[in-house]
Formats: structure tokens, C-alpha cells, sequence
């Protein structure tokens, strides 16, 4: 098998890209995905993500295999490493794209300056669709105790189309991420697992952030990780609709428009290199 592919990365959390343009089906199984994703024996990434043709009125379809071979229904740093994929694959510098992914139609704009803009969409907090049995179905779950590790943690959930549980603490430096984060992720109150959020609150238009992935472990952003962690802020009275999240890979902007109820997330995403895998 010899296929074309070209590695970006979003603040750190690294992805391959696949032009799968011609076929509406992955061209990689999970099993492969796995393979590829090896830091050691593959060419290393955080997951591949492969470009597809649009469904349903929209440009593309993005489908995206995490390093561990399971499928999210949506990654914000991967969706804004798409959209700078399909721009450089089209030669065009601004544009804007319609992507189909599991979690509905999500809106990127390709801006002139590299950054890239992500029309989220709307959050979802109701318990029963994050999903969590945590606390009423039809409620949101707003610091909420939970017993993970023998400790007991007050937690937020959202979901951005993937599940999140947000955690808000004193230092994220001083969180042993690596030892508590199995333990969030495979908990018993989360059907489909979850990603998983703690936040400090600097100020109100300033949250810093360290997360573990559902289907990666500890990586150095996650998009959709920071859009419901503003949403767990707003809502638990810690921040205003617009912050600056700083992640250990580097800052996003995110903003709750107040209007429309929808998250727009703006970062950086770079092309690293490509290359020709032959196996």
C-alpha cells in the first residue's frame, strides 16, 4: 500500500491529513489508523483525519480515527487542520468550507493571516444528551460532586458533539493529568467515555487548561475541550461569553455569541510536512 498523506498539528495536538476525496469511505482501517499513529514504529500523530466528499448539500465529510483506533464524532483542532488541508489542496488562501462530521455540519473559515475560525455550533448541556447519568437527563450538570480516584470532584458537563466533563481547580500544573485521566474517561456515569477538562480560572476572559482525550490520552489541545470548557464557565458564573483559552500547546479564542447561542473557536493550524507511506 503506497498513500500520499501530509501531517499538520493544531497547538500540538498533531494529525494526519489523507485526501480520501475520491471515495466516500475511509481508505485506512482503525486497525491501520493505530499503526500509523505509533510515535515509535509509525509516523506519530494524535489521530488521521480523512478528507471525504461532502454529504448532504455540504463541501466534504471528515471522519477521523483517534491514535487508540476508536472514532469522535468531532475534534476542534482537527476540523481547523482540515480546513487549512482542503485550502492548500485547492491553492486558495480565504475561504470558507461546510464539513459534514458526526456531530452535524460544522462551519471553518480559512483566514488570510493562517488562523482559522470554527463555527461550532450550539453546546449541549442537558445530561441525558452529553451523555452522563449524572444528576436529572433533562438538566445540565453544573458542579456536580463525582467520585473519581477515591476524591471527590465537583464537575460540569458539555457536550460539543463529544463529551466533555470540566473540572475547575486552583493550579492545572498541579494535576496528575496522566493518573486521573484513565479514571474520567472510563467511568461507569459515562456511557460513551469522555474527554476530559481542568480548568484554572485567571480571570473571567482568561481560563488555562490541560485535558485528556477520549481515545488519545493527555494531548496539547483539544478545540471542542475548550469551547465547552468556556461553556462550563459561563454557566457556572466563572467567565464571560468571550476568553482566552491557554492550553499547554498555546492560546485559542473562544466566544459564546450571545445572539445565536453559537461557539466560534479561532487558532492556528500548520502544515509540518508530507510524505509517502509505503507498507
Amino acid at each position: 500500500m503506497t498513500l500520499a498523506f501530509t501531517k499538520y498539528h493544531g497547538l500540538g495536538n498533531d494529525f494526519i491529513l489523507l485526501d480520501n476525496r475520491h471515495t466516500p469511505e475511509p481508505c485506512l482501517s482503525p486497525e491501520q489508523a493505530v499503526q500509523w499513529c505509533d510515535r515509535n514504529f509509525g509516523i506519530g500523530a494524535d489521530g488521521v483525519i480523512f478528507a471525504l466528499p461532502g454529504q448532504g448539500g455540504s463541501d466534504y465529510t471528515m471522519r477521523i480515527f483517534n491514535s487508540d483506533g476508536s472514532e469522535p464524532e468531532m475534534c476542534g483542532n482537527g476540523i481547523r487542520c482540515l480546513a487549512r488541508f482542503l485550502a492548500d489542496l485547492e491553492g486558495v488562501t480565504e475561504v470558507t468550507y461546510r464539513i459534514q462530521t458526526l456531530a452535524g455540519l460544522i462551519v471553518p473559515q480559512v483566514l488570510a493571516d493562517g488562523q482559522v475560525t470554527v463555527d461550532m455550533g450550539l453546546p449541549i448541556v442537558a445530561a441525558g444528551q452529553v451523555p452522563t447519568s449524572l444528576g436529572d437527563p433533562a438538566s445540565p450538570v453544573l458542579d456536580l460532586a463525582l467520585e473519581v480516584a477515591g476524591q471527590s470532584w465537583a464537575v460540569t458537563c458539555v457536550s460539543m458533539g463529544n463529551p466533555h466533563c470540566i473540572t475547575f481547580v486552583e493550579s492545572v500544573a498541579a494535576v496528575p493529568l496522566a493518573e486521573l485521566g484513565p479514571h474520567f474517561e472510563h467511568h461507569p456515569v459515562f456511557p460513551q467515555r469522555t474527554n476530559t477538562e481542568f480548568v484554572e480560572v485567571v480571570s473571567r476572559d482568561y481560563l488555562k487548561m490541560r485535558v485528556w482525550e477520549r481515545g488519545a490520552g493527555i494531548t496539547l489541545a483539544c478545540g471542542t475541550g475548550a469551547c465547552a470548557s468556556l461553556v462550563a464557565a459561563v454557566l457556572t458564573d466563572r467567565a464571560d461569553r468571550r476568553a482566552t483559552l491557554e492550553l499547554p500547546g498555546g492560546n485559542l479564542a473562544i466566544e459564546w455569541l450571545e445572539d445565536t447561542q453559537h461557539i466560534l473557536m479561532t487558532g492556528p493550524a500548520s502544515r509540518v510536512f508530507a510524505g509517502t507511506w509505503v507498507g
